[in-house]
């Protein structure tokens, strides 16, 4: 499904990782073994993910996942990866609410072990929807499901988003507020932009983002309502389930402290993401599968909250995607697997629904 050869993933070798773990571990745990070391398949290009077992009588964990900040010499996708905070963010996280977030142990926040911080953690056991190929696209689990299925997970799904936004203490996520001025909206907004003008820095700008960008402002919120802790990355890819039911939530790195739509907006987009990649390429996907009206729908049902000015929602939430995408995009030629191109917007892999959103023809 891709025009370009699928990015590198990362730079590491995992038995350098996983010799450099065992001798950190034991300063934490004399004497302990690190056994079945592995890199998921899934292993995105951001924060990287190493798993493993620990063979000691006295550890709180046994079946371990590591979360380890990105390869800073590795053209980050991201410029700055906080692992204390996304380790304070999922501890919070599991003490004031339900959600099955992993236990989160021992943070290093000194590179020198295995050359970035990182984060030791329970691992859960499980199936997650692909990203590759996508899960709207034959030949995964969660297509071969039966509808009903589908709809027990996409009910746990958005119970999870409903949940953590509802209990959730505002006041306690405000230590995630941007630097800046203005509302929670802007903050964020405003982040967005300096991580755009760090993408492009030196390269080709894209002239798409950047009239998404001046058509956000066109369709700012009146009433932007009230901030809550934001998942961020909130989406099916970054759950485990156990069956149709959610067994752990993970990657916390782009939460946030910013309206309820925010987060909604991006659960909405991906799904779409994923769902128009598939009908481009002739299949016909999930069509009844996390639609846009369902989720608002029943968010509402299980908030007491109606989701306001979400075409405002959906529109950032491509965007900001699409800068993510044009990172990639720029960090595949950095390794020289594949060129720029004259138009710097063909390289955002969603750009046509992206246009037709800042156009107002996409829903």
């Amino acid at each position: 499904m891709a025009t370009a050869p699928r990015p590198r993933t990362s730079t590491r070798e995992p038995e350098e990782l996983g010799r450099r773990l065992a001798a950190w571990l034991d300063t934490r745990l004399p004497g302990a073994k690190v056994t079945n070391v592995s890199v998921p398949g899934s292993n995105g290009m951001s924060s990287e993910t190493l798993l493993f077992d620990i063979d000691h009588p006295d550890t709180p964990l046994r079946a371990c996942a590591l979360r380890l900040a990105a390869d800073p010499a590795a053209y980050t996708v991201f410029p700055t990866y906080d692992m204390p905070r996304q380790h304070r963010v999922m501890s919070l996280v599991a003490e004031h609410t339900d959600l099955p977030v992993p236990r989160v142990q021992w943070l290093e926040a000194d590179p020198g072990p295995l050359g970035a911080p990182f984060f030791v953690m329970a691992r859960a056991e499980g199936r997650v929807p692909p990203d590759v190929m996508p899960y709207t696209y034959e030949g995964n689990w969660l297509h071969a499901a039966t509808d009903a299925e589908r709809g027990v997970l996409q009910e746990a799904s958005i119970s999870l988003l409903a949940r953590l936004h509802d209990q959730f203490p505002a006041k306690a996520a405000e230590f995630l507020l941007p630097e800046g001025e203005g509302t929670p909206l802007r903050r964020h907004v405003d982040a967005q932009r300096a991580y755009y003008s760090w993408v492009v820095g030196g390269l080709a700008p894209s002239p798409l983002i950047e009239r998404a960008f001046a058509r956000l402002e066109e369709l700012w919120p009146r009433d932007e309502g009230p901030a809550v802790l934001n998942w961020g990355d909130a989406r099916i890819g970054n759950v485990i389930y156990d069956g149709f039911t959610p067994v752990a939530v993970l990657d916390w790195e782009m939460a946030a402290y910013a309206p309820r739509e925010v987060d909604l907006g991006w659960t909405v987009y991906l799904h779409r993401f994923f769902q128009d990649l598939t009908v481009g390429f002739g299949q016909p996907g999930l069509p009844d599968f996390l639609r846009r009206e369902d989720l608002e729908r029943r968010y509402a049902e299980l908030t007491g909250h109606t989701p306001q000015d979400m075409e405002f929602h959906t529109l950032y939430a491509a965007l900001r995607h699409g800068i993510v995408m044009l990172r990639i995009a720029y960090r595949q030629a950095h390794f020289g697997e594949v060129e720029v191109p004259a138009d710097p917007d063909s390289l955002i892999l969603h750009h046509a629904s992206l246009t037709a959103m800042v156009q107002g023809t996409y829903w």
